[in-house]
């Protein structure tokens, strides 16, 4: 099992102390959650969530207790290239705070028609379901951090930005 997957349920992360996957419903993505098996508090996920069809990508945004961060990318795509490790970092220093979801605009093409994708990188954030802010182009860690807790409202009280160049 990999550190983190997805499921119609939840995103299942691997204890870090045991190994155990332990299923984190979308609903209660915000808690403090312990692993079933050896009870060691589970760490919330902080690595881009690939999300591999559509019914994934919609329980996700639909039903997270979180905001979710969706990266709308291509293979192909240059400055999908260049932003990857900056969403990496992204979701490393929004731990607990956010998620942040990958989808590949080739082999998702109806979720990126659906959302109207028309340019890539293009970041799409979630809350509660609806899109309440969107982003074209690349940007570094600390741009997309500021784009997030610009829209969410939460300027200020939250990450120490400490990104690595």
């Amino acid at each position: 099992m990999s550190a983190i997957d997805v499921d119609d349920r939840g995103v299942i992360v691997a204890c870090a102390q045991c190994g155990q996957g332990n299923r984190l419903a979308y609903e209660r993505l915000g808690a403090v959650p312990r692993c079933a098996r050896c009870t060691t508090p589970l760490q919330p996920p902080a690595v881009p969530i690939e999300l591999e069809n559509e019914e994934l990508f919609e329980a996700l945004v639909s039903r997270s207790a979180l905001p979710v961060l969706v990266d709308f990318w291509a293979e192909w795509c240059g400055p999908c290239k260049m932003v990857a490790p900056e969403i990496r970092k992204v979701a490393a220093l929004g731990a607990g705070r956010w998620i942040v979801a990958k989808v590949n605009t080739e082999a998702m093409p109806a979720a990126a028609m659906r959302h109207s994708v028309r340019a890539i990188p293009l970041l799409a954030l979630f809350r509660g379901g609806s899109e309440i802010a969107r982003h074209a182009g690349a940007m570094p860690a600390d741009g997309i951090v500021n784009f997030i807790e610009r829209n969410l409202g939460s300027r200020g009280g939250g990450v120490e930005l400490k990104v690595e160049r």
